[in-house]
């Protein structure tokens, strides 16, 4: 009975030692937005370096994007997201299209650049965004930084609901509606060489519409964009840059998740920056110090700490 008792406890010991060497029980349920993008790409490499590492564990959730993982990380449904710098910001002070401030979430890094592309067929009469006066548009899915930026881009112009039909379709239903013909143009706000629009421009000649200067200083102005252009042959067949707009994609964090959780979160992306840039088809930007830059709502204090640790200070929410 004794060396029963003793085998048991033997045992017993080594399943708590194996369940414990993730931190916690529970995954981090992490909005990865839609198929095809660079935020699911990014996701999907941190959830494969955390499953390298062994200390976390990330459950990939697809969602329509920014706006829809900023909502869901504030109402419990996500623990962990990537989002656009300007829709943060604006849901955290309950500005532009966010009524009610959300300030359930903090922000961990800012991991990349994300361009606004405006997406037209080659051989289309479109050359301007003027021109998509009564075409049929594409501003990407419900809830995501697309439409959200496509609205503020069409409006800078001029132009409205009234004035061009906008339909909602998520990345490869624009793409797959771009080479039949069945819409005349596509928003998307993502990091440049998206696999998306490399691989339209492998099933049809397209053309990148540009942002004038008046405007992008417009939309400067009252948003929070930045100055963007896609170098030329960054996509088969654009011989020529184009200037945009642009805003940073953030890693952003539920205030409830621990901080002993973020701090591994974030040391596993500084750590494992060169890794993760070999998998992810945007210029990521993971340097302690840029990582900071342009992120205007709080930091989470499992970051602060990680952060501090490098020799770089963040403001907290407490």
């Amino acid at each position: 009975m004794k060396k029963f008792i003793a085998l048991f406890l033997v045992l017993l010991t080594a399943m708590l030692c194996v369940c414990g060497c993730s931190m916690g029980n529970e995954s981090i349920r992490f909005g990865a937005a839609g198929l095809g993008g660079v935020y699911h790409q990014t996701a999907t490499s941190i959830k494969q370096l955390a499953e390298k590492d062994g200390e976390l564990n990330i459950d990939l959730k697809t969602t329509a994007g920014s706006a829809a993982n900023v909502r869901l990380l504030s109402q419990g449904y996500l623990d962990a997201a990537i989002a656009q710098s300007d829709i943060i910001s604006d849901a955290y002070n309950g500005e532009n299209s966010f009524k009610t401030p959300y300030k359930d979430y903090s922000a961990v890094a800012a991991l990349y650049t994300e361009v606004c592309h405006i997406v037209v067929r080659a051989d289309s009469d479109i050359n301007s965004i003027d021109d998509l006066l009564g075409k049929t548009v594409s501003i990407g899915e419900e809830e995501s930084g697309s439409e959200l930026n496509a609205k503020q881009i069409l409006s800078a112009y001029g132009l409205n609901q009234k004035m061009i039909k906008e339909v909602n379709l998520d990345y490869a239903e624009s793409a797959k509606e771009l080479v039949s013909g069945d819409i005349d143009a596509a928003f998307w706000t993502l990091g440049t060489n998206a696999t998306v629009i490399d691989e339209l421009a492998k099933q049809c000649d397209i053309r990148l519409i540009g942002i004038d200067k008046a405007t992008s200083s417009k939309l400067k102005s009252a948003y929070s964009y930045i100055d963007c252009t896609v170098k030329a042959n960054t996509y088969s067949g654009q011989t020529k840059a184009v200037d945009t707009v642009g805003v940073k994609s953030v890693l952003i964090v539920s205030n409830k998740l621990s901080n002993d959780k973020v701090k591994s979160l974030t040391k596993l992306i500084f750590d494992n920056a060169n890794e993760l840039q070999l998998t992810v088809s945007a210029d990521l930007d993971i340097v302690e110090k840029d990582a900071v830059i342009g992120v205007n709502i709080p930091f989470h204090s499992g970051a602060a700490e990680y952060y501090s640790e490098k020799g770089v200070e963040v403001k907290t929410a407490e």
